[in-house]
């Protein structure tokens, strides 16, 4: 069931699931997460959704990155009026659905292939960076401590005893 939001005479827009006032951008931020949003206005009952997406986009369009370049809204608005136009609105709505369903398929295929949410990755790479400083500070350490014993002297060369580590008394 979509989630209806009305549209009162003083312009205001009231959610009624939530029981608050809410801004354009707060139905941008209904939408991008996913909710069905349904406009209404208050005084004609009329559904306005598609004219408050309108300015949703329009507010979208003003600032940062536009989706919609000049040249693409030209060709859009020579298509109103022309024989092709529902042909055109149907075009439009399929490649953008197909372009939302291969980008499902692609994050898909990446959580796969990580095994995890980024979060969860970001976490695997630090713990494999940890263990990977551990295991080259432990090989510095071993390099600069001689080995001793029975076995172990197999760096050493030949004909040559090791050093003691130091604070052992040398042996005889």
């Amino acid at each position: 069931m979509p989630r209806t939001i009305k549209k009162y005479a003083n312009r205001r827009l009231y959610d009624t699931a939530a029981s608050r006032h809410v801004t354009l951008d707060g139905i941008r931020q209904l939408v991008a997460g996913g909710e069905d949003v349904v406009v209404i206005d208050d005084t004609s009952g009329q559904d306005i959704t598609r004219s408050i997406l309108l300015q949703v986009i329009s507010e979208q369009e003003q600032g940062g990155r536009p989706i919609l370049s000049a040249d693409m809204l030209k060709h859009i608005i020579r298509f109103y009026g022309n024989p092709l136009q529902e042909m055109m609105g149907g075009y439009l709505e399929r490649s953008v659905e197909m372009f939302m369903s291969q980008q499902k398929v692609l994050q898909d295929q990446i959580q796969k292939t990580m095994g995890m949410t980024p979060f969860g990755t970001m976490q695997s790479m630090a713990q494999k960076n940890m263990e990977a400083w551990g295991q080259l500070q432990k090989s510095f350490l071993d390099m600069l401590t001689p080995r001793t014993g029975g076995g172990g002297q197999a760096d050493a060369p030949t004909g040559h005893q090791a050093s003691p580590p130091p604070g052992d008394p040398p042996k005889e």
